[in-house]
């Protein structure tokens, strides 16, 4: 098991990262070497810049980040584990408004009540995204309030779980009638794995780094 991390040390660890200034530039995960090389390179195309924030809570019982369950009538990513967020729009000024924005419409967080601890590097999907991770811790008093055209259930999971690399393993999934090495955590009934999985995997990088 993690050592317990804190709100002020995981601040800290977080306060070397900046926003990136070109939401589109992707690193590609390490897990995609193993892909097949032309849905690899699929990746490296044309993407659209998006954010999500990956929402940090203090609780008694310690550190907790916030998931969702995506809504299963939506067109990307439906059914999936993922925090909240979505594509940049015209009138946001950087990727931390627009992954506020959009953890508001979705589960009623309060941008005021969100203070941005740091970012991950943009990562990309295979629906055609540059996702920029923004990591925010949130007041214990935010109310969650899910919209359920988009959500189907907000989840909160310890951090140390997540920081514990024992909790990460390895799936598949289909994809174009090929089956795709995944990595995955697996909380209670849910499955988180795809580019979700591998952010928690680069915060836990960043977060346990001595």
């Amino acid at each position: 098991m993690t050592s317990r991390i804190d709100a002020k040390l995981l601040i800290e660890r977080l306060a070397a990262t900046r926003p990136p200034e070109d939401p589109r530039a992707v690193e590609l995960p390490a897990a995609t070497r193993s892909w097949p090389a032309d849905l690899a390179a699929s990746l490296a195309t044309e993407l659209t810049p998006a954010a999500v924030l990956i929402p940090v809570f203090e609780r008694e019982v310690g550190l907790t980040v916030l998931l969702t369950e995506r809504s299963a009538a939506l067109r990307h990513h439906a059914g999936q584990i993922a925090f909240p967020g979505g594509r940049m729009e015209a009138h946001d000024v950087d990727v931390a408004m627009t992954a506020l924005r959009e953890t508001h419409e979705e589960v009623g967080i309060d941008p005021g009540q969100v203070a941005v601890a740091g970012y991950l590097q943009p990562m990309p999907t295979i629906t055609g995204f540059a996702v920029t991770p923004v990591v925010g811790v949130v007041e214990p008093t935010a109310l969650i309030m899910i919209d359920r055209t988009e959500v189907q259930e907000a989840f909160e999971v310890p951090l140390d779980f997540l920081l514990d690399a024992g909790n990460e393993c390895r799936g598949q999934r289909e994809y174009q009638g090929r089956r795709i090495p995944v990595v995955e955590f697996r909380y209670e009934r849910f499955r988180i794995w795809g580019a979700t999985a591998h952010m928690l995997r680069e915060l836990r990088e960043i977060v346990l780094k001595q």
